[in-house]
């Protein structure tokens, strides 16, 4: 009894960081504002893309993600910087009059992958938290871990349909600029949080 509950304990400690390092709930503003446009059959195509792109990309990061590094001489705060900036030149596109019309850039271009896959759903907090996950709890803690998440993000991002016919076509427009606004400070986020870890390296 007591190796089962140790065992559970330790799959539930592997789950609650990579919840908080998703974050699905304020991704979902984004999501919201990204797909507000689209026929719900085209939601569900971006939908099921994001959550394969995540999942895809931080599996294969728990897997490689440190030799691949290694290899290139990159580091999660260089990841963090360039996530930030191409982030935030998308989300200023769309905030500006006269910029990136939202339903045409979404036909011509997936935002299930870029940005919604990743870095919003998988991006360098999960993709480090993965890595811490794996050297503490091994590697089958951190991929049920992860896919348990995944699964959380999918059940909340399916229901954003009703969201968008609650809000109503004003609403849905509104909400979707707060969520650009997100966007981008979330991509200022990413690029402060990148920039403060290179000091931080540089001084130590």
């Amino acid at each position: 009894m007591s190796e089962f509950y140790l065992l559970v304990k330790i799959y539930i400690l592997a789950f609650i960081p990579v919840f908080v390092a998703v974050n699905a709930v304020s991704v979902l503003p984004i999501f919201v504002g990204l797909t507000a446009d689209l026929k719900p059959k085209k939601r569900n195509e971006v939908l099921s893309r994001s959550i394969l792109t995540a999942t895809l990309i931080a599996m294969a990061f728990i897997f490689v993600g440190k030799i691949v590094f290694n290899v290139l001489g990159v580091t999660v705060a260089d990841f963090k910087i360039a996530g930030g900036i191409l982030l935030f030149i998308m989300s200023v596109g769309y905030l500006l009059p006269g910029g990136i019309q939202r339903g045409k850039y979404i036909e011509k271009e997936d935002v299930g992958v870029f940005p919604l896959g990743t870095p919003l759903i998988t991006g360098p907090a999960v993709l480090t938290t993965c890595l811490v996950l794996r050297d503490e709890y091994g590697l089958m803690p951190t991929l049920v871990s992860l896919i348990a998440n995944v699964l959380v993000v999918w059940f909340i991002f399916a229901n954003a349909g009703r969201i968008i016919k609650f809000l109503g076509k004003s609403g849905s427009r509104a909400f979707s600029k707060v969520g650009d606004i997100l966007l981008a400070a979330f991509a200022v986020m990413m690029v402060r949080n990148g920039a403060i870890e290179i000091i931080r390296d540089f001084l130590r």
